[in-house]
């Protein structure tokens, strides 16, 4: 017997051509049971989009948020990236960073805006990210506050670029983040070196907070893993969605 219609979703790939990384971009898109086009859903935008369906199983925790915790049903774009170069999009320091931040901004939101009834206000749009996802997503509502106020991050790699450009924001007070990190991630090992990520997230955490954002933080026995952060996610979405 096939599931009743309202308990069915459905996930889209689709790729777009990029002007701004000369290369094509593959998306993948969850609209949640129910969708209706005529509707227009909240939205979650992940960085490393693969990655978020197949490790984090995001399009299924989705699901059980919406059918089982009675949350309203939301949209999940997960951006794909290449392996290989992703810390040169994803890190500040990344020969491709600004051109990544200006494909998202300016080619992927107005892309999936044209295609989907998405809401289109920082209050309803999501950034979400692990590691050095997370970095980018908090750097893409940095350059963009017009787009993004809302950044879910798991075990955010911030990297002293990162806190520099922090420590010269005067006014954060727009921003909402909710951050997880894993206390067994005190020594772990990058393509650019080793890092504390606990420390590293904390103190990015005292530099948002000292600028007025809005943090929601905690600390979790976990690993640097998508076993960690798989668990971690209904809590953080949740705390977007549930409000």
């Amino acid at each position: 017997m096939s599931e009743p219609v309202f308990l069915k979703r459905t996930i889209v790939k689709q790729t777009l051509w990029s002007e701004h990384l000369n290369e094509e971009r593959k998306l993948r898109i969850y609209l949640p049971p129910g969708y209706n086009e005529v509707l227009s859903y909240p939205v979650v935008y992940c960085q490393d989009g693969e990655e978020f369906f197949n490790f984090g199983r995001i399009a299924t925790l989705a699901g059980q948020l919406i059918l089982e915790q009675d949350i309203e049903p939301f949209i999940i774009v997960g951006v794909e990236v290449n392996v290989a170069v992703r810390t040169q999009e994803y890190a500040p320091f990344g020969s491709r960073f600004k051109q990544y931040l200006s494909c998202f901004a300016e080619e992927i939101i107005p892309f999936i805006e044209h295609n989907y009834p998405v809401r289109r206000t920082p209050e309803e749009r999501i950034i979400a990210g692990d590691s050095l996802g997370g970095s980018v997503s908090l750097h893409l509502a940095l350059s963009y506050p017009a787009l993004f106020s809302r950044v879910l991050s798991l075990s955010g790699a911030y990297y002293p670029q990162t806190r520099d450009i922090l420590a010269q924001e005067e006014d954060l007070s727009w921003l909402d983040i909710n951050m997880v990190v894993g206390l067994q991630e005190t020594e772990y090992k990058t393509d650019t070196g080793v890092y504390d990520f606990v420390q590293m997230n904390r103190d990015t955490r005292s530099l948002l907070e000292s600028r007025g954002a809005t943090v929601s933080y905690r600390e979790k026995d976990g690993y640097h893993l998508w076993g960690f952060w798989q668990k971690e996610l209904p809590e953080s979405l949740l705390y977007f969605l549930n409000q």
